[in-house]
């Protein structure tokens, strides 16, 4: 019988808040695909989630009498595919203090429960390179190779669709798949880094790209659009300006000029016209960013970090946000000024001043934007944000201010 394969969160999970309030680990976007699509691509089948209770109706185990767990937040490859396929029942497979799978004849209902079940198993450990998150700005600092490796497994074997003659276009990396639409004064530089073109994507007139860019499935890339390496723009999302080093994980707009650089912006967000994010600070000191996971805010070691917005959450006309800015789910940020440094899920305001989001209000506004792509919030979905909404409440009254 082959074993069900079933991505679980641990302890990264929450350190990768505000992205994974709404989503397991193993549905982060980093590269090209998810920590689930990437396993899916390597081994034909579709995975489960061992993740929070609150979460588990959205997002299923699918469990059965034979379950390998593997760490949603390991980036796997055809080496580590392998080695977890040879996993034996009652044994895990680790890299130091790292669970990398584990292979049991018990469904655990939750990660708590799956941890006491790993801890007696037999250790293999394992030789080869282990990538893993552990951070919310690790999302874009290993987007660059993790763009390289996915361009190469998804693309192995496979012919592109010919480039139109009125792109320029340099290197030999560049793939485009079919019903992608590439139209006049385009320039593409696949030779530092590869391009990947999706399916039905639209990149209109005159945007230059310079790899390694993913443009995923059913996204648009607006006129005149600078897009530099190390950027993602995942399933449905539509941009413009200029954009370097950024995740956008799906269905997300920052249709306008203004810059964005060393960020991720989740699902369902919207920046409005000439929003801007510093990504250094003027004394080229590192940054911190807040850790909701210790309260606290931490430092990145990282001389460049920009914006870091959870799903659903939206920004007016010309908000200009300050390095590091991290801002929680379904938040919606206006006014002059620089917004705090935090913006807590479910906050409504600017620099003058934040208070609660009405939750009906969000979940409405939620669905008026779904709705633009034909797509709702359903019944589990609202539970989720109904539990996130009570769970944040003293995040807010901590930090909103009036």
């Amino acid at each position: 019988m082959t074993p069900t394969h079933i991505l679980f969160d641990d302890h990264r999970h929450t350190a990768l808040y505000p992205f994974t309030r709404t989503r397991p680990t193993g549905m982060v976007r980093c590269g090209i695909l998810t920590a689930a699509e990437r396993w899916e691509a390597l081994t034909g089948r579709v995975p489960g989630f061992l993740t929070p209770t609150y979460m588990q109706e959205v997002f299923p185990t699918l469990a059965g009498a034979d379950n390998v767990y593997i760490n949603g937040a390991v980036h796997a490859d055809a080496a580590l595919r392998d080695a977890i396929g040879a996993l034996q029942p009652h044994h895990k497979l680790t890299a130091g203090q790292l669970t990398i799978a584990a292979r049991l004849h018990t469904a655990p209902q939750t990660p708590d429960e799956l941890a006491a079940a790993m801890q007696p198993l037999t250790e293999v450990p394992y030789g080869g390179n282990v990538l893993a998150l552990n951070h919310i700005w690790d999302i874009f600092s290993f987007n660059d190779a993790l763009l390289r490796s996915d361009f190469a497994l998804i693309t192995a074997g496979r012919k592109s669709a010919p480039v139109p003659p009125h792109v320029v276009a340099m290197g030999d990396n560049l793939f485009i798949e079919e019903g992608a639409h590439i139209y006049p004064g385009c320039i593409i530089n696949a030779a530092k880094g590869p391009v990947y073109i999706g399916r039905d994507t639209e990149i209109l007139e005159g945007v230059l790209m310079q790899g390694p860019i993913a443009v995923c499935d059913h996204a648009v890339v607006k006129m005149g659009a600078k897009i530099y390496g190390g950027t993602t723009i995942g399933p449905g999302c539509k941009v413009g300006g200029e954009i370097s080093n950024v995740v956008f994980f799906a269905n997300s707009n920052k249709g306008h000029d203004g810059y964005l650089g060393n960020a991720v912006i989740g699902e369902w967000c919207n920046l409005g016209a000439d929003t801007n994010s510093s990504n250094l600070k003027n004394n080229y000191d590192t940054i911190k960013v807040w850790d909701e996971q210790a309260d606290a805010l931490v430092r990145t070691g990282l001389t460049f970090c920009g914006l870091l917005m959870g799903d659903h959450s939206k920004c007016g006309i010309n908000t200009m946000f300050n390095t590091g800015t991290v801002v929680g789910v379904s938040a919606n940020i206006y006014g002059g000024g620089f917004p705090d440094k935090f913006i807590p899920s479910f906050g409504w305001g600017g620099a003058e001043g934040m208070v609660t989001y009405d939750f009906d209000k969000a979940i409405e506004t939620a669905n008026r934007m779904m709705a633009r792509r034909g797509r709702g919030l359903s019944p589990a979905e609202v539970q989720m944000f109904q539990y996130l909404f009570d769970r944040t409440a003293a995040q807010r009254v901590a930090f909103n201010h009036a």
